[in-house]
């Protein structure tokens, strides 16, 4: 027994210093995170409970089989047993290894069936997957918008020093009230994508045609940060989550806030826009939605991404150019951004590239504006 216990203390040391405490601990960057909701927390420590009893499991079956290799060595004289089986010994480890099944089960479970509750929440927020940004839609309170990388070009290119929330920034986070039961309804729109929150204890494949759900109810205001989980292309990297949880007085000022914007926006359709006008507000948006497939040069990358710079297309055929954006390219690439840029932006995107990188000299001048979208819309329609 002396010899099993030294040979066990031994194999334990030789654990810590191969994972120290400090691995096992919440605050390790080794560890997964412990979350800031109850269903995370739950979560982390039956994660913790299964890996302690993983961990002395392998103690004990390889304190035993260590034990066993110095006790029974052949240059100490130890003869082989002469059985086959051993009755008794088999209804133990059947025994245990089903009690310790059983036992993890029972908590796994009840946890699961926590973390899948399907009851509808408090705020309803449809989530969609697009390459490569996410738009969140809050189906009670009629607010929808686009949540975009906004970490800049230079930063990506090397051009600049990488800030502290490289790749981890946007330029509209979602926002949800504390305390509330918040269910999220995750859907893709070209390709398979994964919404992910560590805080939350959230993730769930964003599946075209098909809606996965989630839930959460977040105790304190914070922002909380993720990302997309399903490689979704060239720019799976670029597409971060973020959601910034309030008090529900912020909440409420911030959706009337959402709503008045939307209607201004509306209200810019009838506007008289100037060519400079369209081309500077073109330009953010051809950074936000086409720079990551057409470059910030216009070159694109070919054949994939197609050049924009001296294309035909871009440069004399405006009908055609509001049609491909619109409608999109049936087998390529180019998806349709009917759904996802306002007629203003539409139009001024469209006027952007055809007054860029020399197009404005070889083409023929045109621009869009956002009569031309809506006449197209009411076509469309007809």
């Amino acid at each position: 027994m002396k010899l099993i216990s030294r040979v066990t203390r031994k194999f334990f040391y030789a654990l810590l210093f191969l994972f120290p405490v400090s691995v096992f601990s919440e605050a390790s960057d080794y560890n997964m995170p412990v979350g800031v909701t109850e269903v995370s927390k739950e979560i982390f420590d039956l994660h913790m409970l299964i890996m302690w009893i993983c961990v002395w499991i392998g103690v004990v079956v390889f304190g035993i089989m260590f034990y066993s290799l110095i006790k029974y060595r052949k240059s100490a004289g130890a003869e082989p047993a002469k059985f086959d089986d051993h009755f008794w010994l088999e209804i133990f480890w059947t025994v245990a290894a089903t009690v310790i099944l059983v036992g993890m089960a029972i908590p796994s479970t009840t946890v699961m069936i926590k973390a899948y509750d399907d009851t509808e929440g408090d705020i309803n927020i449809l989530v969609t997957g697009y390459q490569w940004k996410w738009q969140y839609t809050y189906l009670e309170d009629g607010v929808s918008f686009f949540s975009n990388l906004s970490t800049s070009q230079e930063q990506i290119d090397n051009e600049m020093p990488k800030g502290e929330l490289y790749l981890t920034e946007v330029d509209e986070p979602m926002v949800i009230p504390i305390n509330k039961r918040i269910r999220f309804l995750i859907t893709g729109n070209d390709v398979i994508h994964s919404w992910w929150v560590p805080d939350f204890a959230v993730k769930q494949d964003a599946i075209p045609g098909f809606i996965n759900t989630a839930w959460t109810n977040v105790p304190k205001p914070g922002i909380y940060r993720g990302a997309c989980t399903e490689l979704c292309g060239i720019k799976h990297a670029f597409m971060p989550v973020v959601v910034r949880a309030v008090e529900q007085e912020e909440y409420d000022a911030w959706v009337v806030e959402k709503i008045a914007l939307a209607e201004e926006e509306k209200l810019l359709t009838e506007k008289v826009w100037t060519t400079q006008e369209l081309v500077d507000r073109g330009e953010g948006v051809y950074l936000k939605n086409c720079v990551a497939c057409h470059q910030a040069n216009g070159q694109g990358l070919p054949p994939v991404f197609p050049t924009l710079a001296g294309s035909q297309i871009v440069m004399n055929d405006k009908s055609r150019n509001i049609e491909i954006l619109m409608e999109g390219v049936q087998g390529a690439a180019m998806q349709s951004f009917a759904n996802q840029l306002s007629e203003v932006d539409m139009a001024a995107v469209i006027t952007y590239t055809r007054q860029s990188w020399g197009n404005e000299k070889n083409g023929d001048g045109e621009i869009v504006v956002p009569k031309d979208i809506v006449d197209y819309k009411n076509r469309v329609e007809l």
